[in-house]
């Protein structure tokens, strides 16, 4: 199956990465871009309608990201209440449904308890589906997938000889999402930091120099854009 040139991406993953960077190069701390970072995705995801992206995931806070300084975690937790506390009500009203992916184990009660409200809150929603990867980890979503899966078969609710690749994706955290078409990666930075490794497996790449709290809405346009031209095989060969 391939997806014919001229149709732009229905679902686009981003690697927020750069908003450390962007801060250090004006003399501020760390949590001065990851702020403005927060400003810039509610651009982005007000953009969505306008270029036919129904689907936004964004990688917001990796299982690895831990290892930062206890300083810089606790300000991002800080920042992630208060995106949710602040951006509720305007995502509602403009018609985002939210879903959160990753491991929730490690958040404290009061993060997790407003990330289940706003998922309740917006579930009605359709115009666009942001989802957020928070503690997220492709590895550590794919292990934790893979022991449901297990606990399944050990429970006869499943068959091992019935196990294929249909199978696992339906215990992943982005069961109900399809897979992302592109994936954007900011800040100059060409891996993918274990990010939606399996959902990934026939996106489209774009690797762009741009940090994130500089990208527009301009600059988004134009990678979806481009991504029309774009002739995707899927392992098949046209003729």
């Amino acid at each position: 199956m391939t997806k014919t040139a001229g149709k732009g991406p229905d679902h686009v993953a981003i690697i927020m990465d750069g908003n450390g960077r962007w801060a250090q190069a004006r003399g501020k701390a760390r949590l001065f871009g990851h702020h403005a970072g927060a400003r810039r995705v509610k651009e982005i995801v007000r953009a969505c309608p306008g270029l036919g992206v129904k689907y936004l995931t964004i990688f917001a806070f990796s299982t690895e990201n831990w290892k930062r300084t206890q300083s810089e975690v606790a300000g991002l937790m800080s920042l992630f209440r208060r995106y949710i506390q602040r951006e509720a009500q305007e995502l509602l009203a403009e018609g985002v449904r939210v879903r959160f992916i990753g491991d929730r184990i490690r958040l404290d009660d009061k993060l997790v308890q407003m990330m289940d409200e706003l998922e309740l809150l917006t579930s009605n929603n359709d115009k666009v589906h942001l989802t957020v990867a928070l503690n997220y980890g492709g590895r550590d979503e794919v292990a934790r997938a893979t022991r449901r899966l297990a606990h399944d078969v050990k429970a006869g609710k499943l068959d091992p000889k019935n196990v294929d690749e249909e199978t696992l994706p339906k215990y992943l955290d982005t069961y109900v999402l399809p897979d992302p078409d592109l994936v954007i990666r900011t800040s100059g930075e060409a891996r993918i930091s274990n990010f939606l490794l399996w959902q990934s497996a026939y996106s489209e790449y774009e690797f762009i120099d741009t940090l994130w709290p500089d990208f527009t809405k301009r600059i988004f346009a134009e990678i979806v854009e481009n991504f029309a031209g774009r002739e995707r095989r899927f392992g098949a060969v046209l003729t």
